[in-house]
């Protein structure tokens, strides 16, 4: 099967660096998500707060 439209790549950004460290995949129906996640940034070399950026 095909996968829905309704889905989105969008980009990590870090917010302290502003480092695009990773790529996923949201469900934009409805509007896009608001959120943030704690993932590891390979420039400070910790887990720093990242955010939902669309390129």
């Amino acid at each position: 099967m095909a996968k829905s439209a309704k889905r989105e790549h969008v980009w990590l950004q870090c917010t302290e660096t502003g480092d695009l460290n990773y790529r996923t995949s949201v469900n934009v129906q409805g509007g896009l998500p608001k959120f943030t996640l704690k993932k590891y940034s390979s420039r400070l070399r910790r887990r720093t707060v990242h955010k939902i950026k669309r390129k």
